[in-house]
């Protein structure tokens, strides 16, 4: 049984509790609502919620802890002097397609637990239903890709006895509480504040999860390849066939060069934007612009960049190429993805900026006005200085969108990883190189593709610093304008 068909009938099983809850309240009191603690609502709600809240979270949990306990098991399969990452990624993509074309119809059931099955007839049932992975499967690893479809069997079967046996005791408790002295809107409400809490846990748990994979993946690389070589080194030249130089220090620094640019553009222009709309503008020249401006938050990157492939880059070419000023060699250039980059990230300063200096109260403008200022004077003097912290935080989220961004890269700046200061020569970045070590059937046991982990981790651990930085600056200003 699938995920979804149990996440179904537990939902389903939730509600009929609920129902059943609300109608014994009813009973227990002859109709007479005044004689119960609770309205009825929470009576059902309390048993919904003890029915469906403890077997979905035993769903979610045991989604989570199957893969990994099937690839465990599974592993000790393989024979010794095979590639154990290799096999299992195989043995998994077999796995699929044998389940896959069963599904469909196109191969026997028993066919996935058959450890005697040929691997020939096996690859010939996989290519006739369209799910073979690779030209030819080897029986190590067919009986590994058996022995996972087992597993996935075996537990999909006990994950829905287990869920909807939960998901049907905690309806029955429920129902079985909704007594007359039954305190259900205090057991309801304190639940639901147990569920928010999960829910503002989770971006904790995720991000201990993001920090976790990549500093375990970058301990193994750095176990096979040297870290004083990958951070001092100024050669990037990654060759899986061995033999490779990876030296972060060009990729950095072609990510520090293309988002300063960026930054040069969308700073003043974000900030100046942010001004006239707050202090200047009309409010319906403001309810008109500030959408508009927005809208270039909601353009795909990858349509930026084309704009930079397209159109940018052959502008400047033209005006900086052999036919204009000679600087220019290509339109993929590092002043290519930078300008168009710094379009990309103006709203992210004038609308967090706008909305900043609109929140300084009128009263700081007020006292300015009184004391003989200007407009001008009391924008500069007393509302600039009072929506510093603000605009700081607006030009840090800036910043850490043009660090992290990867498409305009690709298609604006090139690939070439140098330490330059021409912009108008080809660059890369730390995003680009991740997904091109990542890109096409890598051995994830080699430095090679392990080595995207560590670019991760020290793109991760700079943003990091870059907001703490910022907020010691943040809390430095509003230590002066408390």
């Amino acid at each position: 049984m699938s995920a979804a068909w149990i996440l179904a009938i537990t939902l389903a099983i939730g509600a009929l509790g609920g129902l059943a809850g609300r109608r014994r309240a009813f009973a227990s009191v002859g109709g007479d609502v005044r004689a119960l603690h609770s309205l009825p609502v929470y009576h059902g709600a309390n048993a919904a919620v003890r029915s469906a809240a403890p077997a979905l979270g035993l769903l979610a949990l045991w989604a989570l802890v199957q893969p990994l306990w099937i690839s465990s098991v599974a592993s000790s399969a393989i024979p010794e002097g095979m590639d154990a990452g290799l096999a299992m990624a195989e043995a998994h993509r077999i796995a699929e397609g044998i389940a896959n074309a069963v599904a469909l119809g196109a191969m026997a059931p028993h066919t996935a637990a058959d450890g005697a099955a040929d691997p020939e007839a096996i690859a010939a049932a996989l290519k006739e239903a369209n799910q073979l992975v690779t030209g030819e499967i080897s029986r190590p690893v067919l009986l590994v890709a058996q022995r996972i479809g087992a597993l996935e069997a075996t537990g999909g079967a006990l994950m829905a006895a287990a869920v909807i046996a939960v998901a049907v005791g905690g309806a029955a408790w429920g129902v079985a509480e909704s007594r007359p002295d039954f305190r259900a809107r205090h057991a309801v409400e304190r639940r639901v504040r147990i569920l928010l809490l999960a829910a503002a846990s989770l971006a904790i748990v995720t991000t201990a999860g993001i920090v976790l994979s990549l500093a375990f993946n970058t301990v193994e690389f750095f176990r096979i390849y040297p870290a004083r070589d990958f951070f001092l080194s100024l050669t990037w030249s990654p060759s899986f066939g061995g033999g490779s130089e990876l030296g972060v220090l060009p990729l950095l620094w072609g990510t520090v060069y293309i988002s300063l640019i960026a930054l040069a553009v969308a700073v003043p222009v974000g900030l100046y934007t942010a001004i006239y709309l707050a202090e200047y503008a009309s409010p319906r020249l403001r309810g008109i612009a500030k959408p508009l401006l927005e809208v270039l938050a909601g353009i795909p990157t990858i349509v930026y960049g084309l704009f930079a492939l397209l159109t940018v880059g052959p502008i400047l070419l033209g005006a900086f190429g052999r036919d204009g000023l000679g600087w220019m060699d290509s339109g993929t250039a590092a002043v290519t993805a930078g300008l168009v980059m710094g379009v990309m990230v103006i709203p992210f300063v004038s609308s967090l900026s706008d909305d900043v200096i609109t929140a300084v109260p009128q009263s700081l403008r007020d006292g300015s006005y009184a004391l003989g200022a200007t407009q001008s004077e009391t924008v500069r003097r007393v509302v600039l200085p009072a929506a510093l912290p603000g605009i700081v935080g607006a030009i840090l989220l800036a910043a850490s969108r043009a660090i992290g961004e990867t498409m305009i890269v690709v298609l604006g700046a090139g690939a070439a990883a140098r330490m330059s200061l021409n912009p108008f020569e080809a660059m890369t970045t730390v995003t680009a190189k991740i997904v091109s070590q990542l890109t096409g059937d890598a051995d994830f046991a080699s430095p090679e593709a392990l080595v995207a982990f560590a670019l991760g981790m020290t793109l991760f651990v700079m943003t990091l610093g870059l907001n703490v930085v910022a907020l010691r600056v943040v809390r430095r200003f509003q230590e002066r304008y408390e």
